[in-house]
């Protein structure tokens, strides 16, 4: 459901670009799916905050535009 959303960084996280109701949608679409086992952390992250992400695998990993499409 998430990669619909976003992009898969790992296994089981993923970066999107998404307004306040975009965000809220999403939280109650997983809380549908979600087992009580799952959990959910959704962190914002400013783009000064971004500017200061560091990586250290592969160039390119955490692309600077926002994709114009979605997958469904």
């Amino acid at each position: 459901m998430l990669e619909g959303y976003g992009e898969r960084i790992q296994y089981s996280i993923f970066r999107t670009w998404l307004t306040l109701r975009e965000r809220e949608k999403l939280r109650w679409e997983l809380e549908k799916i979600l087992k009580p086992e799952d959990g959910l952390l959704i962190v914002g992250i400013c783009n000064r905050c971004l500017e200061r992400v560091l990586t250290s695998n592969r160039p390119g990993s955490w692309p600077q535009q926002q994709s114009s499409y979605r997958i469904y």
